[in-house]
């Protein structure tokens, strides 16, 4: 059934359950869904009635959530002169401000490091700064003096090479400029691992969440901050990750759900959305299996049950309404759901240069499990027995656009019977099942 996203974002308020977890291609809307979700939980207040300083504590007090708009909170500042070293700055804010007092306040800054560490690069060490007083700028481009206050910066220095000590010069490292200074050298992370560590920040978070409301007894809670949160919404936590780093943040976020206070109906309830057909795996697997208390006289019996969970696909549809399905058998093979999704495009002759993508993905990861060191020697081969050159062309010019506007453009009619083509032959000739609603 079609639906819009305010009516799936009702839909997901209404079960009773601890954890929903959704599959979504990327721009199928789920940052929007957040939104929308949001907005039911704890919609703006009038600004004008009760000051515009109230809405973002109110809708903080009720809904967590991490998305593609935490990580813009975090940026680099690129103005090194004078020899100044490569920073990660926090955007003040209402929410970050909260949130690196909370963090700050509970001493967690030890346990960011820990968990970016562990999800990132153990070689590297984050450190958030202390309040200091620098010469800036007003407005009027008159000099004042400022004071940072602490935490509102993130520098990341990564032990020096021998070589590298004995010179105060500037060095390059892999994922940037590096300054040496005593042993250690002061370098600019990679975007991957910047994404990792504001998932640590928001993860070492949620871990502080999930401990705090844990305790019953509401007078021993380190804080009161999260007493009226309800709802925690992650979406697509850090996709940069490799597979074994991204399995064990799957496994980690899982095991911290599961063990969420959660009795009854009542407790915290998390929604999860993800592009990443490993991670949605992962964590599907993970909760179909439950966890019992080990605590044998606690209460509850079972700290979590596998009917405590929903799990869903989001499909947009070509009218601009969506679909969400309900998925809670068996992890889809993503594969075979690529196929299904050409084939219905190709049904529909609805068919986007984005579809070649897909069928570049399926051709790359079939190659790669059949032994063939290049996908294209799964092609239609010609009558000489060489791969099929005007295949191979329309793969590679479908595949690797050089803007992203090229992949909403319209698709010519011979392209389209190709793409047709060429799925009915990798179809029929490898085997291929189909995927199960």
């Amino acid at each position: 059934m079609s639906q819009t996203l305010t009516e799936i974002a009702q839909r997901l308020t209404a079960p009773n359950k601890k954890v929903q977890l959704i599959y979504a291609f990327n721009g199928s809307g789920k940052t929007r869904l957040s939104r929308e979700f949001k907005e039911l939980i704890s919609p703006q207040i009038d600004t004008e009635e009760d000051g515009a300083d109230d809405e973002p504590e109110l809708a903080r007090n009720k809904f967590l959530y991490y998305s593609a708009f935490t990580e813009d909170l975090f940026y680099w500042d690129n103005d090194l002169e004078g020899g100044a070293e490569p920073k990660l700055k926090i955007q003040p804010n209402t929410f970050t401000d909260w949130l690196i007092e909370l963090l700050k306040d509970l001493g967690e800054d030890g346990n960011i490091i820990t968990n970016f560490q562990r999800y990132a690069n153990d070689k590297v060490t984050p450190s958030f700064n202390e309040a200091y007083k620098c010469k800036s700028k007003d407005y009027n481009g008159k000099e004042v003096e400022i004071t940072v206050p602490a935490f509102s910066e993130v520098t990341f220095q990564i032990a020096a090479k021998p070589s590298a000590l004995t010179t105060s010069a500037s060095v390059d490292s892999e994922d940037g400029e590096a300054k040496v200074k005593g042993e250690y050298e002061r370098i600019k992370i990679s975007k991957g691992e910047e994404s990792n560590f504001v998932w640590s920040v928001f993860y070492t978070l949620l871990q502080q969440v999930v401990s705090t409301l844990n305790e019953n007894d509401t007078t021993n809670r380190p804080t009161d901050k999260f007493d009226g949160l309800e709802y925690v919404f992650i979406d697509d936590p850090v996709s940069s990750l490799d597979d074994s780093h991204l399995i064990e943040l799957a496994v980690d976020l899982a095991t911290l759900i599961k063990n969420s206070a959660y009795i009854e109906g009542n407790g915290l309830r998390f929604i999860i959305t993800t592009h990443s057909p490993l991670f949605y795996n992962v964590l599907h697997n993970e909760l179909n299996n439950d966890l019992k208390n080990p605590n044998q006289d606690g209460i509850p019996v079972w700290l979590y049950k596998r009917g405590q969970s929903e799990k869903y696909r989001l499909d947009k549809k070509v009218d601009g309404t969506y679909e969400l399905t309900t998925s809670n058998d068996h992890p889809f093979s993503y594969h075979l759901f690529l196929l299904s999704e050409l084939s219905e495009a190709i049904k529909t002759s609805q068919i986007k240069k984005y579809h070649f993508s897909l069928l570049r993905n399926i051709l790359e990861k079939t190659s790669t499990f059949l032994g063939y060191k290049h996908w294209e020697n799964l092609l239609e081969k010609t009558a000489e027995g060489a791969p099929n050159p005007f295949a191979s062309r329309i793969m590679n010019l479908s595949s690797h656009s050089a803007h992203a506007g090229e992949e909403v453009s319209d698709v010519e009619d011979k392209d389209k019977e190709k793409l047709g083509e060429l799925v009915k032959y990798l179809t029929e000739t490898y085997g291929f099942s189909k995927q199960e609603a």
